[in-house]
């Protein structure tokens, strides 16, 4: 296989582990079937592979491929009257094997581990100098979960930050039609029989993989193109930074987080969440659920890997201009003001003396509904 023999001239290069995600549209589409694959060829290579982690659901084709491939044993914990199988991290570390398979990335660890999610076990393993080839579904992606709950009407619980994913060397999208994943999952190759009827009436409808096959290609094209522009720099590239200004109003705010997120994901960019804090919204004035709000805001953004800033402005427009300046950003994004802004427009109001400064800086401004 040509990809396993470019994931091995990646491994020779780097003391930092390398890492590789295989990532699909959805269930059954073949990620962890391809994962054992690259591990054959790999061990035929003389590599050192081990297994630190796979789910095969039980799929006949999926376990016979598992067969061979040297596993490290998975650890027992004791949780709520029962045990459960957890992949070993310490194991992985001590027996440093040159490349480790880790399945279902955005699994959350079970109470009491080191990490609470396996995404930072994965983390710790590639600071350790191991590589590691790992797979996912897309509806897992913390900056697409509102789209996923708008084309499935399912909010995905576990979910994988954004810089995860910028973070792999390689993403490779296990690609199929809807027509082979359906006929994948008539023929039982995904669930048992028991469970397809309620799969055909859910998630796997006809128009719902159709719209999760786009999102997977789009990602991935997007890591391919973030790469050809940190690789292949040329001197007229003007490094984009962005800037999302946030309110206190939690709805808003999500929403411009998250899709500055997928804006500084696509151009490979670091992005800033800016809060201007008015002498009303001061710790003693604002209202408690406000408060906790912003916070779990705060956090979000951190999680998708920007950097918030706070700063007291009894101004909007000139905490922003004045941020904008001093910190050369090129593109800020907010939300889309209230009507009572625009019925002003021509006078005075802060909107109209914002977009008028960033205009003069030659600063996009992106208004986000």
């Amino acid at each position: 296989m040509s990809s396993a023999k470019h994931f091995l001239e990646l491994i020779q290069k780097s003391r930092k582990g390398k890492f590789k995600i295989y990532i699909g549209m959805s269930a059954g589409v073949g990620k962890t079937f391809r994962m054992l694959q690259e591990a054959h060829s790999l061990l035929r290579n003389g590599i050192d592979v081990k297994v630190g982690y796979i789910e095969t659901h039980g799929r006949e084709e999926t376990q016979a491929l598992a067969e061979g491939i040297p596993e490290i044993a998975r650890k027992s914990v004791f949780y709520k009257g029962k045990n459960l199988e957890e992949m070993d991290l310490q194991a992985i570390i001590n027996e440093h094997p040159e490349v480790v398979l880790v399945d279902e990335l955005a699994h959350t660890n079970v109470e009491g581990s080191k990490n609470k999610k396996r995404w930072q076990d994965v983390l710790e393993i590639l600071d350790n100098g191991i590589n590691v080839i790992s797979a996912m579904n897309i509806q897992h992606i913390e900056s697409l979960n509102e789209e996923v709950k708008k084309i499935t009407g399912i909010e995905v619980a576990e979910r994988v930050p954004d810089k995860i994913l910028a973070l792999a060397d390689e993403v490779v999208n296990i690609d199929l039609t809807a027509d082979e994943l359906l006929t994948r999952l008539k023929e039982g190759k995904i669930y048992k029989k028991e469970k397809i009827q309620t799969a055909l009436s859910n998630f796997f409808q006809s128009g719902h993989i159709l719209q999760l096959r786009e999102l997977a290609l789009k990602e991935v094209a997007t890591h391919v193109e973030r790469k050809v522009e940190t690789e292949i720099k040329t001197e007229n590239f003007k490094p984009i930074k962005f800037l999302a200004c946030i309110s206190s109003n939690e709805k808003i705010a999500k929403t411009i987080i998250r899709k500055t997120a997928r804006l500084a994901s696509y151009y490979n960019s670091p992005w800033i969440v800016l809060y201007i804090q008015k002498p009303s919204e001061n710790p003693e004035k604002i209202a408690l659920d406000k408060q906790r709000y912003l916070i779990n805001n705060f956090n979000l953004a951190q999680e998708l890997g920007a950097k918030v800033v706070r700063i007291k402005d009894s101004s909007v427009h000139n905490g922003i201009l004045e941020y904008v300046i001093a910190h050369n950003i090129t593109t800020v994004c907010m939300g889309k003001p209230h009507a009572k802004f625009w019925q002003r427009l021509f006078g005075y109001s802060w909107i109209y003396s914002l977009m008028n400064g960033l205009n003069e800086r030659q600063v996009d401004i992106i208004i986000l509904s």
